[in-house]
């Protein structure tokens, strides 16, 4: 029984000695397709171009040898993975480890047996042959990965688009006010990635988690669709009872998020994902109106004990509450929100954020101009709190 590999397998033979050639390609001929070339250049033309099974060279060729050529060919992204077998007269151990240490897989003296450069030839395509096909096993696997994890990603976009709009159509805040605190929540995690006197932070933001946060920033709000259009669009100052309800937002959401987070379990378990989407989203949505001295809600954490995405998310909301002109109060200027957040410094928000902050100010003004509200943006909103409860609204 034959055990050659068939005819489609390729070998390219290197050397500038024609008899050599000669010998060497005849040898091989019977059972696989040769390609001969008798100098480096050719030789690394070849080999780009046909991407031979294994390459057999000669060690002594003029101007450019074969321990050159051999380092030209591993350096190439095309050819690096051909498997190399030096052909050569000289028998000491210096050069069949010089040969070796380029990435040579095997190192044949001359004068030339048959059945030796058959049996090391056949033995050294049915490696690369598996080799092979584990490469291409690895890049089909990681090509499925990839995909389920865009798939997982569109899933989830999909996800923060319907739950973001629905909360968009019920509160007086435009879709512009998502981009703006999307904006602000990347440019301050991006920034805190480098405080590298800050190890909390850099351990946790990585470029995953940072993408994670600016996805899920639009759900910071996403519990307002169960707190009443009397309490909600309000426009003056809510009584006690009226703020105990909308203090409940947050928890709202967050309950919103756990009941999404269990219905795609399963289809999130399957796909696998880059980062913790849920409990990330779950950590803003929930606690980004604790206050870093504890006076915040609905849990009063304090300092730490606020995950670091409610952190950022409270600053960037903030923020753009106070610079954003809404139904019953006009915009404030830069320069005051950017005063009243530093007055916060270590009891609203996290010393550490607000300093971050301060260095961005000029940049998270580029982004409230870049995104700000039209007035008929302004007027829609305007006109839906009207309707929604009606023009008694006192």
């Amino acid at each position: 029984m034959d055990t050659f590999f068939p005819v489609k397998t390729s070998i390219l033979v290197v050397d500038d000695e024609i008899t050599n050639l000669s010998l060497v390609a005849g040898l091989l001929r019977e059972h696989y397709q040769v390609k001969v070339a008798k100098d480096a250049e050719r030789a690394m033309e070849l080999a780009q171009r046909e991407r031979p099974d294994l390459i057999l060279l000669d060690v002594m060729m003029p101007i450019i040898d074969g321990y050159e050529l051999c380092r030209m060919l591993k350096a190439d992204a095309l050819t690096s993975s051909i498997p190399v077998i030096f052909l050569t007269s000289q028998t000491d151990t210096e050069n069949e480890e010089m040969g070796l240490s380029l990435g040579a897989v095997d190192y044949i003296t001359r004068p030339i047996r048959p059945g030796i450069l058959l049996s090391r030839v056949r033995a050294h395509l049915s490696e690369a042959h598996t080799a092979h096909a584990m490469r291409v096993n690895n890049e089909y696997l990681e090509f499925e990965v990839n995909k389920r994890a865009k798939q997982l990603t569109a899933m989830q976009d999909v996800t923060i688009l319907a739950m973001a709009s629905l909360s968009e159509t019920r509160d007086t805040d435009t879709g512009n006010h998502l981009r703006r605190t999307q904006g602000y929540v990347r440019l301050l995690a991006q920034h805190m990635q480098s405080k590298t006197d800050y190890a909390e932070y850099v351990d946790y933001l990585n470029e995953e988690v940072v993408n994670v946060l600016y996805r899920c920033a639009p759900l910071h709000d996403i519990g307002k669709v169960g707190i009443p259009d009397r309490i909600l669009l309000k426009p003056g100052r809510y009584t006690e009872e009226e703020y105990e309800v909308m203090k409940r937002h947050p928890t709202l959401g967050r309950d919103a998020l756990e009941s999404a987070q269990r219905v795609a379990g399963s289809a999130a378990n399957s796909l696998g994902g880059p980062a913790d989407f849920f409990n990330i989203a779950k950590e803003l949505v929930h606690s980004h109106h604790e206050k870093w001295d504890g006076s915040g809600y609905p849990q009063g954490l304090q300092g730490q004990q606020i995950p670091i995405a409610a952190r950022l998310m409270s600053i960037a909301d903030v923020y753009d509450a106070l610079i954003s002109p809404r139904v019953y109060k006009p915009a404030m200027l830069h320069t005051k929100a950017v005063k009243i957040i530093v007055e916060g410094r270590g009891s609203f928000f996290a010393p550490e954020l607000v300093d971050a902050f301060l260095e961005l100010q000029h940049a998270f003004q580029n982004i409230a101009h870049r995104y700000a509200d039209s007035e008929d943006e302004l007027a829609e909103k305007a006109d839906f709190a009207i309707s929604a409860i009606g023009p008694n609204m006192d």
